[in-house]
């Protein structure tokens, strides 16, 4: 099933080593099947506060995502954008095909 890492990272002031790990990072996921879906886009905040920006990465499966943040060539380059930009990094699983969310809203009102 397709995984999504998510990062909600902070307004940062440009730094040199933020520009190296922008320029290294696509080589470090590539072999695991990763790919941006969003980086570097706008937003616009509907609900709530969300200061600073948005980048998801798709990868094929939460084994491929987590061996691509666990793997050499990550870990090597991550301290160039924790050192300079704060922020929180997820990883979730997408819902399968044929999801339907109508049958976790009945499977919550059967629980009432």
């Amino acid at each position: 099933m397709t995984a999504y890492v998510i990062a909600h990272l902070r307004d940062a002031a440009p730094h040199a080593e933020i520009a190296e790990y922008i320029e290294r990072i696509t080589a470090t996921f590539a072999p695991y099947g990763g790919r941006f879906l969003v980086h570097g886009a706008r937003h616009e905040t509907k609900e709530g506060s969300w200061p600073g920006a948005v980048v998801v990465i798709g990868f094929p499966s939460s084994a491929d995502a987590r061996e691509w943040w666990d793997s050499p060539a990550y870990r090597e380059i991550a301290p160039l954008r924790s050192r300079h930009i704060p922020g929180d990094i997820i990883l979730v699983e997408g819902v399968p095909d044929g999801y339907d969310p109508a049958t976790t809203g009945k499977a919550i009102r059967d629980a009432l």
